[in-house]
């Protein structure tokens, strides 16, 4: 392993993987390389076990190992490194630089297709399946607070709202927040606020919300897993996350036509998420739909955690009750 990450530009990609998951060709551009020198600096990394490599269907993706000896070895390796030294704020310079390439086309595409988001996603699933599934769902007790993650044009927030006291909707797309806000003035949901922030980093405080839901918001994220935690962070305890999304597959045409990162999660890697999150996968369910099949998963806070960060029940309960 020692040996794998003691060459110069192996150190530098190792530093890149610790920040995120990459595709080869985004190392390629931020390292200046050619990219069969990048891809034969990978597959030693790989074989060593410091990098984990995936495919997704025509891309490849690399991120730092996170289980075992060479987990713990390469997070060492990275932290060694200097933060000061010109090259590494370079490719660091450089990341940013193509995150936010990748976050203007997604905004770009949001904006163009925000009226016709509907439109966009009946391609995909069996929408009123997916809502009675997702509603199956919920917890049959009343809800305190509840936040939509990735809201969208509103349609899972209006669909849920009724059950909450008080309820959230997040997103960073100022063209669908406008929609959302007009539905829920529709649907006479004065108890609904829209937030526009970071998914990442959402603007709430922790332990508040006794539900979340993500309806087909995991595939355009870069880093999944980091937003199942901030969803784990706003979670109460014994409260529930419910994430929908596809399962694995191959249509690669969807990353060009509509924007999306990921091609699907599997139920194991959407379940060690939930775990690292400190979450519970307790259900989950698959819809086959036309083309793809959306999974449904349900992960549970454990009732015991965090509880010194809780106001007292029935004062909780009081002020939803009253927002309500």
């Amino acid at each position: 392993m020692l040996r794998a990450a003691a060459e110069s530009a192996r150190l530098r990609m190792l530093a890149l993987c610790a920040a995120g998951e990459l595709s080869v060709t985004e190392i390629t551009d931020i390292l200046g390389m050619t990219q069969p020198a990048v891809s034969r600096h990978l597959k030693i990394l790989a074989e060593a076990g410091l990098l984990v490599r995936f495919r997704e269907g025509n891309w490849v993706f690399y991120r730092l190992a996170d289980t075992g000896e060479p987990a713990r070895l390469a997070r060492v390796l990275v932290d060694s490194c200097n933060p000061d030294d010109p090259v590494r704020i370079r490719d660091a310079n450089r990341l940013a630089d193509v995150r936010e390439r990748r976050a203007q086309d997604a905004q770009t595409y949001f904006h163009e297709n925000a009226p016709r988001w509907h439109d966009i996603r009946a391609l995909h699933v069996d929408e009123a399946m997916l809502e009675a599934r997702l509603q199956a769902l919920c917890p049959a007790d009343f809800i305190n607070d509840y936040l939509d993650v990735g809201v969208g044009a509103g349609r899972i927030l209006e669909l849920l709202a009724s059950r909450a006291g008080r309820a959230a909707g997040l997103d960073n797309n100022h063209a669908m927040l406008a929609l959302a806000r007009d539905r829920m003035a529709a649907a006479g949901h004065a108890h609904c606020s829209l937030r526009h922030g970071d998914l990442y980093a959402a603007p709430f405080d922790d332990a508040r919300f006794d539900m979340i839901t993500a309806h087909l918001v995991l595939h355009y994220l870069d880093t999944p897993g980091q937003a199942i935690r901030e969803m784990a962070r706003l979670l109460a305890p014994g409260g529930v996350v419910i994430l929908a999304d596809f399962a694995p597959h191959n249509l690669d045409r969807l990353r060009e036509e509509h924007a999306h990162r990921r091609l699907g999660f599997s139920t194991a890697q959407i379940s060690r998420w939930l775990e690292a999150a400190g979450l519970i996968l307790d259900a989950e369910e698959a819809l086959p739909g036309d083309p793809l099949t959306v999974c449904l998963w349900r992960g549970r806070k454990p009732a015991l955690a965090a509880t010194t960060n809780l106001a007292p029940a029935t004062e909780k309960g009081a002020t939803a009750h009253g927002a309500a």
